[in-house]
Parts: C-alpha cells; sequence; structure tokens
C-alpha cells in the first residue's frame, strides 16, 4: 500500500488524520510510502516521520515549505503528474495493492497504477476553488487575481481526475454532499477521530461557568459573533486561539472578553472542563471543536450548517441558531440545555479513535475485496 497528503508543513486535523491511519495500516499492512507535493522536513508524529517519503519535484521551490506554497496552486496539478509518474515506477517495482490519499487541495488527483484501486479520505474539495471563494480572495489584490486566473483550469483537473478514485470516505454529511456537488460521486461517511480517552470531563465536578471559543481568528470563523454576544449580554468569554484578526477583534471586544492566544493541550483541556458552553458560531467541514468540549462534558451552541449538524444533537448535547446574527446566537444560548455533562460524553464517545480504526478497516478490506472481485470477472 501507499498513503498519499497534499503536504507537510505542519500537525493540524488533516495530519493527525493522516497519523491515525498510518497506525492503522503498521498494524496488518506494509506501507511503501507516503507521497506528498510539499514536506517542510519537521518532525511531525512519529507514525508519519517513519514512512519512506516521495515529494514533487515542485516541493523543493523555495516557496513550497512555507506558507507562500499556496501561491503555487497552478502547479499543483503538475506536481501530482510527477507523483504519478513516481508512483507508477514504484509499482514496477514493488507491486502495491491499494492507495489512501487525505485530501484537501490536489493529492486525491494522484492516478494510480493500472488496476490499483484508489481510497481518498476527503476533508474537502479544495475550498478556494470550490466552495470559500470570497474568503480566500480578501485581503490580497494579486492573490485574487491569481485565483481568477486559474480557478476554472483547476477545476477542470480536479472534476476530471475524480474519476481516478474508487471510493471517496468523507469527513462529515456536509463534505459527503460538496462531494456529490462538485464531482457527481458519492460518498461514505467516517468522521474524523477524536482523542476521547484524552479530553474527558472534570474529576471532581466542579460548576462551570462563561462562555468559550476555541478557533483560528480568521474571518469565516465569525469569532466576531460570540464577542457582539458577550457584549450585548455582557457575559464571560475567554478565546483561545491566535489569527491574522486577532487586532481587529480585540478593539470590538468588550470588558468581559479574554484573549488566551494559543495553549497547550493540558489547558484547553481545562477550558473546556470549566466552561458553561462552547459558541461555534461558524461553518466546518467538520469542526473536531465542537467534539473535544462535549467530550469533556461541555455542551455547545451551534450554527446549523456543516458538520455541526454531526456532532452537535440539538437540545440533548447543546443548541443550534440558524442564521449568522447576534441576535439569534444569544437566545440558543439561552435554550442551551445545562447540566447535560453525561449526554455530551456519550454523543462524543461515537467519534472515538476506536470507532474511527473499525470503519476505516472496513473500507480499506472493502476496497481490496472490490478489486479482487474485479479481476475475478475479467477473466
Amino acid at each position: 500500500m501507499v498513503l498519499a497528503h497534499d503536504w507537510l508543513c505542519g500537525l493540524r486535523g488533516g495530519e493527525h488524520v493522516l497519523d491515525a491511519i498510518a497506525k492503522l495500516l503498521a498494524r496488518d499492512f506494509n506501507v511503501a510510502g507516503l507521497f506528498v507535493m510539499f514536506d517542510d522536513g519537521r518532525p511531525l508524529t512519529p507514525a508519519i516521520d517513519a514512512l519512506p517519503k516521495f515529494v514533487s519535484n515542485v516541493g523543493t521551490w523555495p516557496a513550497a515549505s512555507t506558507s507562500m506554497r499556496r501561491w503555487l496552486l497552478p502547479a499543483y496539478p503538475a506536481a501530482v503528474r510527477a507523483l504519478s509518474r513516481q508512483l507508477a515506477r514504484l509499482h514496477a517495482k514493488t507491486p502495491i495493492d491499494l492507495v489512501i490519499s487525505t485530501s484537501s487541495a490536489a493529492i486525491k488527483g494522484l492516478a494510480p497504477p493500472s488496476g490499483v484501486p484508489h481510497l481518498c479520505y476527503i476533508h474537502s474539495p479544495a475550498r478556494y476553488i470550490w466552495s470559500r471563494t470570497r474568503e480566500y480572495e480578501r485581503g490580497s489584490p494579486l492573490r485574487t487575481l491569481g485565483l481568477r486566473m486559474f480557478r476554472e483550469r483547476f477545476k477542470r483537473w480536479d472534476l476530471a481526475t475524480s474519476a481516478g478514485v474508487s471510493r471517496f470516505i468523507a469527513n462529515s454529511s456536509h463534505i459527503a454532499a460538496e462531494v456529490r456537488r462538485c464531482y457527481g460521486r458519492d460518498a461514505f461517511v467516517v468522521h474524523p477521530p477524536v482523542r476521547t480517552g484524552f479530553f474527558t470531563p472534570p474529576a471532581d465536578g466542579a460548576a462551570r461557568g462563561g462562555w468559550l471559543v476555541v478557533s483560528a481568528l480568521e474571518p469565516y470563523k465569525r469569532v466576531d459573533l460570540a464577542i457582539e454576544a458577550a457584549n450585548q449580554t455582557r457575559s464571560p468569554l475567554r478565546i483561545v486561539g491566535d489569527g491574522g484578526e486577532r487586532s481587529g477583534l480585540e478593539q470590538i471586544a468588550g470588558p468581559t472578553v479574554r484573549f488566551l492566544g494559543r495553549i497547550d493541550d493540558a489547558a484547553l483541556r481545562n477550558e473546556y472542563q470549566r466552561a458553561e458552553m462552547l459558541l461555534f458560531p461558524q461553518v466546518e467541514d467538520f469542526g473536531i471543536v465542537a467534539v473535544e468540549a462535549q467530550a469533556c462534558g461541555c455542551p455547545v451552541v451551534a450554527f446549523a450548517q456543516g458538520g455541526a449538524l454531526d456532532t452537535v444533537i440539538d437540545q440533548k448535547s447543546g443548541a443550534m441558531f440558524h442564521s449568522q446574527t447576534a441576535a439569534d446566537l444569544i437566545s440558543a444560548t439561552r435554550r442551551c440545555p445545562r447540566e447535560r455533562g453525561q449526554a455530551c460524553r456519550e454523543n462524543a464517545e461515537r467519534f472515538s479513535a476506536e470507532a474511527f480504526d473499525h470503519r476505516m478497516l472496513e473500507h480499506i478490506r472493502a476496497s481490496l475485496a472490490d478489486e479482487r472481485r474485479r479481476i475475478g470477472n475479467a477473466r
């Protein structure tokens, strides 16, 4: 088998899923390598670091190891084609029986060798091409021009290469719908693994108080709504995270709002354990934060779109609101059930690492069985 991932340039949600798949495969299968467009060389996890790496020639360009790699969008198809040739050469030496990609940009376009199935775990069709075009065009006229110049060409390539995927697995029902909209393909849903063994309710049953936001401080996260709601109700609000919008958000924040910046996992767990509720006002593909909070017994007030529809149970593990306004958010905080820690925890356990491993292994074995049946029928 081989794995494929867009890039290794930091440890975020996509890399945690890649790590989980790498560890799962290491138990029962031989993984011949990991194919990536870019790799900045930093260590990520033992399971990922142990894999032989195959990096595209584009990945050696100076911009590739920085955030500037996003400016190389026009080169992504060429990078994936080059990796496809490397994969074919590897297959000629050491036959491969399955390609597993985890994709949110372009690596799902990796062409498998003839007769080899390609299972793609998709976090999202490329957002700056298919869905969040306005958000990604903000701030830089040059970036806006580049996206507008290359968007349609990339779309055509992205749609065409989707035919090379044997089986799509989406991280949420929302992304399964996006796969259908963008590629005209059905997708199975397997939610990402959440560390429910680490994120747990407080042992002492201490009283909870205040609202919490855990988020990158970027425009689409809509942290401004949470701040506006806290200002209007004079409710204590703690904000964990950092990003390009922080200074602007600090300017509109009232006296009850505190910015904590980036914190480590132990401190984050403590924040979940002591908050009365987590505010989740954005649209996320999945939104692991909402599940981490519930695993700690903290209910979630969520905007009723995207991954939250899979992860939050209205009036049981939180409350939903249906328009991105401070008024609707405030109304939902008043409807949010209190003292429902056990219900939150039980809901979160549906997203455990064990559940992820079980579902992924089912799809891996089904992909291999499908190919064996195809070969048998061809004979």
